[in-house]
């Protein structure tokens, strides 16, 4: 079992940052490949960056260059910097990690961008 905690999350106005932190512990190890996810109120759960082990990142092509997805191996702890924040960024945003047939969420942490 791998357990995932957020933190983070919050509001704030158009054009600012936000940074949310994903914090791994159990049976955690660097095969996992670990990412960030969100889900908009009516709209399906969509990925938004993952990183591996190995530091490999994918990102969503809306991410545009305005979020960046960090991990400290150190800490099992994944980052995710979102700059120049639009309202339509706001979702519960939720922290994965996936190994193999393994696969394990975060509880989610909300984020509201509006003026």
């Amino acid at each position: 079992q791998v357990q995932l905690v957020e933190s983070g999350g919050g509001s704030e106005q158009p054009g600012g940052s936000l940074r949310l932190s994903c914090a791994a512990s159990g049976d955690i190890h660097n095969g996992y490949i670990m990412g960030w996810y969100r889900q908009a109120p009516g709209s399906k759960r969509e990925f938004i960056a993952s990183i591996t082990g190995d530091g490999v990142v994918s990102l969503a092509r809306f991410v545009e260059g305005r979020f960046t997805i960090s991990k400290d191996n150190a800490k099992d702890t994944i980052y995710l910097q979102m700059n120049s924040l639009k309202p339509e960024d706001t979702a519960v945003y939720l922290c994965n990690a996936k190994y193999t047939f393994y696969s394990f969420w975060s509880q989610g942490t909300l984020v509201t961008v509006s003026s």
